[in-house]
């Protein structure tokens, strides 16, 4: 759904974000720059997908975070849908467990919400032509998370392991967790590190969003 104006070619765009300050800020910054229409918004992942089917747009900007329907799983939806738009995440998270579900899921590119205004029309630009756009911080951390990978994500996690995990989703402590499952605190520590070498997480709530994300929990 690209159209011109003189020779210029003109990138459409789909708006994705539950604020309505930043979907009026996205579209005013947009209406205002020469090379860019606005088609539409979306205030969660579920309208974004329906919206994007109804009026293809080049662009979709997606934010991640958003109640009634997430950006990952909209991005998901549409890469098995086969939508021509490219997915250009925007958003105010740059963590290991947003970033990869969201690439892994199928976005073209994944800006920071503070990034400068030029910096976002060049993104937009680039997703709509099919390339890759990384924010530094986020392009610092792919590269990090390649340089020293993590154990495969194929190995399946133990019984006790996602018991263990299951608890730490519910904000319990080493402690509760060992009383609980009747094992020392020393062995919910193995079980943790295990846990997060097999996810790929460096952390508690990073392990709890990966196993989300892969279905594990919930």
């Amino acid at each position: 759904m690209t159209g011109t104006t003189g020779t210029a070619r003109v990138i459409t765009l789909l708006v994705v974000d539950d604020h309505p300050v930043v979907r009026d800020g996205l579209r005013g910054m947009f209406t205002a720059a020469p090379g860019f229409e606005v088609l539409g918004e979306a205030a969660d992942g579920v309208a974004a997908v329906e919206l994007t089917a109804a009026l293809d747009p080049d662009v979709v900007l997606m934010d991640l975070r958003m109640p009634g329907g997430g950006g990952v799983a909209a991005i998901a939806e549409l890469t098995r849908l086969g939508a021509r738009s490219r997915v250009l995440v925007l958003t105010t998270y740059d963590t290991d467990s947003d970033t990869l579900p969201a690439i892994e899921a199928g976005a073209t590119g994944y800006l920071l919400k503070d990034a400068p205004r030029e910096e976002l029309f060049t993104a937009v630009r680039a997703a709509a032509e099919g390339r890759a756009v990384l924010s530094p911080a986020v392009a610092s951390r792919l590269i990090s998370r390649v340089r020293t990978p993590a154990a495969p994500a194929s190995e399946p996690l133990s019984a006790r392991e996602r018991e263990v995990l299951r608890l730490v989703s519910r904000g319990t402590s080493n402690r509760e967790i060992a009383a609980e499952l009747f094992i020392s605190e020393a062995t919910v520590k193995t079980h943790l590190t295990h846990v997060f070498a097999k996810l790929g997480a460096k952390d508690r709530a990073a392990a709890v969003a990966l196993a989300y994300e892969r279905g594990i929990l919930g």
